[in-house]
């Protein structure tokens, strides 16, 4: 077995092993979809100027000496944070790289399913370069996690007209790119587990604080100073700035932050984590 069809066979095996997976195709819309009617909803009535209520407040703008729109000065100020759009699309652009980030991780899963039923084992003594083999398998998983993103992309027309259809494809590329870094690391982190619920407890405490200081739920200016530290370091942080840029034109980032910058971080981080996790299989032994 040579090289390529070692990749090529891995590649199919879990985009195959994914198309056949009813529970977590439904899975992967049903979750983003929660977090989109309940949290998306939910703050999008708090941050529409229209459900002010001016009166509740004791503001009547009439009797003021100078005439004051409150909601168009609260509109303007929204439109500001939020990059010129409203907040569900602003947190749906951003779970478009959040769906593709968690599906990463649980990527690691598989690895250890495969472990236990003795399929890793065979995949270390192939006749073929073991690097190759993960690598098929990485990204596999990482074509995998940005079809769910193309998903959720897709209900996302549901609940706002604001997306830029002319964006998709390359917002996806960006996705794809974060998903194959992420994908490794999730990958390498599982090769040092044997049990699921060891590998949940670390990928929980890694991708929940990842999540919440990347901008998925608001602007990253917005944090704390340190967590916008913490921000700048977070390669989720690039991801959903680019796949937000190209699929509604909002530049809501740190000021360094463009699509070149974005992608250029994406690619060495994911090159990085790749190699990190190919010289882990390089090393893994049966017994493991």
């Amino acid at each position: 077995m040579n090289g390529f069809n070692a990749f090529a066979s891995l590649f199919y095996r879990q985009v195959k092993r994914w198309a056949s997976s009813r529970s977590r195709l439904i899975s992967t819309i049903i979750q983003p979809l929660l977090w989109l009617v309940f949290l998306g909803l939910g703050f999008g009535g708090v941050f529409n100027p229209e459900n002010i209520n001016t009166s509740a407040l004791g503001i009547n703008a009439t009797v003021m000496p100078v005439p004051v729109n409150v909601t168009g000065i609260v509109s303007r100020y929204f439109n500001m944070v939020f990059g010129g759009i409203d907040y569900v699309t602003f947190m749906v652009s951003g779970m478009v790289a959040m769906t593709a980030f968690m599906g990463s991780f649980i990527a690691g899963i598989s690895v250890i399913w495969d472990k236990q039923f003795g399929f890793l084992k065979e995949t270390l003594v192939a006749p073929a370069p073991r690097s190759v083999v993960i690598a098929g398998r990485i990204f596999g998983d990482a074509f995998v996690n940005t079809l769910q993103s193309a998903i959720i992309i897709t209900l996302a027309l549901l609940f706002t007209n604001n997306i830029r259809i002319a964006g998709i494809p390359i917002s996806l590329l960006y996705v794809f790119i974060m998903a194959v870094g992420f994908t490794g690391l999730g990958t390498a982190i599982s090769l040092k587990f044997s049990s699921m619920e060891g590998f949940q407890m670390i990928v929980n405490i890694i991708t929940m604080p990842l999540m919440f200081m990347s901008g998925v739920f608001y602007p990253v200016k917005s944090m704390p100073t340190w967590m916008q530290y913490v921000a700048m370091f977070n390669p989720l942080t690039y991801a959903v700035h680019a796949s937000r840029y190209w699929l509604t034109g909002a530049d809501v980032g740190f000021d360094y932050m463009n699509p070149l910058v974005d992608i250029v971080v994406l690619s060495i981080i994911s090159v990085v984590l790749l190699v990190v996790a190919m010289r882990m299989f390089e090393r893994a032994t049966i017994e493991d």
